[in-house]
């Protein structure tokens, strides 16, 4: 059976021009072969799978080479190209320092370099992993990295810059390469699914390259999985299937729920993702990626940021339409939080589901506010004026006949006569704005009333501290505290607080109102005042040290010198 060889090591970039995303890092390499104006140490920095060594080898097969073409590749027909391509070549070694990091190792690379190439120009040592070797194993190589002979180069690789030393990275020339963007890897896996024979989906090999995270080597390992699952036919939904990702159907879907405020279906839509068995945290992650994608289609300048394909695309473009960015900005604060409390939590489901249902929340507040600024925008209708129907004419008055017992007056009284009818007083008009004036309330006429202020004493304002003391229990437990050791005395209607020291002042000032405010209802006078001073209280000093303890003794009796001058004794200090 034929040897299975890895995507990863089958399709590995061999010249410049095949190197996939760094194209800067390989212009500067190529016109460095070309002018001859080569380091004599390189650092390659950046992620995995990005092509740090691959580009290390690609630099040492090419200065080796006898017969470079007209775009300064390697030949690949002289001796040294092919002992390379049979990794038969003396000249070109690889050290892993992850494994090889003690003095000793870079003793034995030092000796080894001092040992000219017997075939090709340059002996190139590259050394992956570098920021592996221990800190006296980077002294021993700095002199050998400084000043080597002519014909040694040397290529160090490494994930972690930050764990070089200084004096290390002043010796190299420093290339950071880049994470390969989704377009790059979605370009190069197409390639290879069709070296391959597999038809692939482009939604599926964009999410791959999404997976993949900037990596090219983790692409080709998971497109190497995904078509011993599928087979030769790689579809979207094997890729989701395979890999756990959530479908982005399940965003679309979700965000229109919440466009449309349908409560019910988000918490449905959410039971049924933990129920086929994804963790909440992959779509609080996916989901708030979907939102930032839907922000970024709000505006053209960063449209090319979207890493979709074209179907998808317009899908987003769609749904961004019906979503104000203020919304878009509310949901993904509202996501950032429930992805910080997320792994706090002790009811994930429940911290998901508000979280979700707050955002759909801001969505409604957001409509309500567009449909307000609609209705104000609108030009409202004149008003109509209507003109008051003109009065009827008044029934001329009739003569007034003198009481008399007749058919039209049987109970003989007397009817007003015209000029009494002049002299009753009618009902002014009535101003509509009258209305519009509010009455003042009778609690407020009661409250401007002067109520007289009952008389207290000393003993009165004691009391009422001492009550006001256990009603803040332990709300206030420095300011109870306080309470307990201070002296009251009056000064007119001013009660004067007298307290030990600064601070004590500080807290009864800073609760003084509401000292007040509690006496004078507990009294029922509204003229007292509260004012605060510090007394000069002298404490008590205890005797401390042996001599202290001495002269204590000694103010209490004077005979306790005497003694101690008789009898020749010493005080222990």
């Amino acid at each position: 059976m034929e040897n299975y060889i890895v995507s990863a090591r089958k399709y590995r970039p061999v010249t410049f021009d095949s190197v996939v995303g760094q194209e800067s890092i390989v212009t500067t390499l190529k016109n460095a072969v070309k002018t001859q104006q080569l380091a004599q140490a390189f650092l390659f920095c950046g992620p995995r799978g990005v092509g740090k060594t691959t580009c290390a080898r690609i630099l040492a097969k090419t200065i080796n080479c006898e017969h470079l073409n007209e775009n300064f590749e390697a030949c690949n027909e002289c001796e040294s190209c092919k002992s390379f391509n049979q990794n038969a070549s003396f000249n070109i070694h690889e050290l892993d320092a992850a494994s090889n990091n003690s003095v000793a190792d870079i003793r034995n690379l030092v000796d080894q370099v001092r040992i000219p190439p017997q075939v090709g120009r340059y002996k190139v040592y590259i050394i992956d992993e570098v920021h592996m070797l221990s800190q006296a194993a980077f002294n021993a190589f700095l002199k050998t990295l400084e000043e080597p002979p002519a014909y040694a180069k040397f290529i160090l690789a490494t994930t972690e810059k930050n764990k070089i030393l200084p004096t290390i990275l002043s010796r190299c020339q420093v290339f950071d390469f880049k994470r390969i963007t989704v377009e790059d890897i979605v370009a190069h896996l197409d390639y290879v699914a069709k070296s391959e024979g597999v038809t692939a989906e482009p939604e599926a090999l964009h999410t791959i390259a999404q997976k993949s995270d900037g990596g090219m080597r983790d692409a080709l390992s998971l497109f190497d999985q995904l078509v011993s699952f599928s087979g030769q036919l790689l579809t979207y939904k094997n890729v989701i299937s395979n890999l756990n990702i959530l479908d982005y159907d399940y965003y679309f879907k979700m965000t229109d729920y919440i466009i449309a405020g349908d409560t019910a279906r988000i918490l449905l839509t959410i039971n049924s993702i933990f129920d086929n068995g994804f963790e909440g945290q992959h779509f609080i992650t996916g989901f708030g990626d979907h939102l930032r994608s839907l922000l970024v289609c709000k505006d053209s300048a960063t449209h090319s940021l979207l890493r979709e394909s074209d179907n998808i695309k317009k899908m987003f473009d769609e749904q961004a339409a019906r979503c104000s960015s203020q919304f878009l900005l509310q949901a993904l604060n509202v996501i950032n939080k429930c992805d910080i409390d997320y792994r706090q939590s002790s009811n994930k489901h429940l911290l998901l589901e508000v979280a979700l249902l707050n955002i759909c929340s801001a969505c409604s507040h957001d409509e309500k506010k567009k449909l307000d600024a609609h209705i104000a925008a609108k030009p409202s209708s004149p008003v109509t004026t209507i003109k008051p129907a003109p009065a009827p004419a008044l029934a001329p008055t009739p003569t007034p006949t003198p009481p008399s017992t007749s058919a039209a007056n049987p109970t003989g009284t007397s009817l007003p006569t015209t000029d009494d009818i002049s002299n009753i007083r009618r009902p002014s008009m009535i101003s509509i704005s009258n209305f519009n004036k509010k009455a003042p309330a009778q609690t407020d006429v009661i409250a401007k009333q002067d109520v007289a202020d009952k008389p207290y004493n000393i003993d009165d304002v004691t009391t009422a501290l001492k009550k006001y003391s256990i009603s803040i229990g332990q709300s206030k437990v420095i300011l109870h505290n306080v309470l307990q050791c201070i002296e009251v005395y009056l000064n007119g209607n001013t009660v004067v607080i007298r307290v030990a020291n600064k601070v004590n002042e500080k807290e009864i000032t800073d609760n003084q109102a509401e000292i007040a405010d509690y006496i004078r209802k507990a009294l029922s006078n509204q003229s007292i005042n509260i004012s605060t001073e510090v007394a000069d209280i002298v404490t008590d000093i205890k005797p401390y040290t042996d001599s202290e303890k001495f002269n204590s003794m000694l103010e209490v009796n004077k005979n306790v010198g005497y003694l101690k001058r008789k009898l020749g004794l010493e005080i222990d200090y």
